[in-house]
């Protein structure tokens, strides 16, 4: 069972997130759920810039890797490479399968990497895990 959390989910395809948050708050979690649409707000959201002077330091980051203005690559390059930031779980969910995709992003320490399954089964027993995983049994920072 997990414990209520607090996500920073970075995802441009609307129908993708919407499901994401459902399935992600779908039984008896109760998650706090930020949603940006591009890796440039992801960023500003996580350093509080602009709009985002008062967001909350999430326990979890779920990241799409093909963005707007800003790559789902170069946001977690940028958010491992610091100090403030890096300790902040980053869960890759993307449709890429690609061998080099995957590679690239656990050499840039992303903390998993999930292809998004085509199928709603499957999708919901990905996030759930996720869900189970990330904000049930790992320990995570105190923030």
């Amino acid at each position: 069972m997990s414990r209520n959390g607090t996500v920073l989910l970075v995802e441009d395809n609307p129908g993708d997130a919407k499901l994401i948050q459902e399935l992600l708050n779908s039984g008896e979690s109760d998650h706090i759920i930020h949603h940006v649409d591009d890796g440039a707000k992801a960023v500003a959201f996580l350093r509080r810039v602009g709009d985002y002077g008062t967001s909350p330091r999430p326990d979890l980051m779920i990241l799409d890797l093909n963005l707007p203005r800003k790559s789902g690559r170069e946001v977690l390059a940028e958010v491992k490479g610091d100090a403030g930031l890096r300790s902040i779980p980053i869960v890759i969910l993307t449709t890429s399968e690609a061998e080099q995709d995957i590679l690239n992003c656990y050499e840039l320490h992303a903390n998993c990497y999930v292809t998004k399954p085509a199928d709603f089964d499957d999708f919901n027993n990905a996030m759930r895990m996720i869900d189970d995983f990330w904000l049930g049994t790992a320990n995570l920072p105190v923030r």
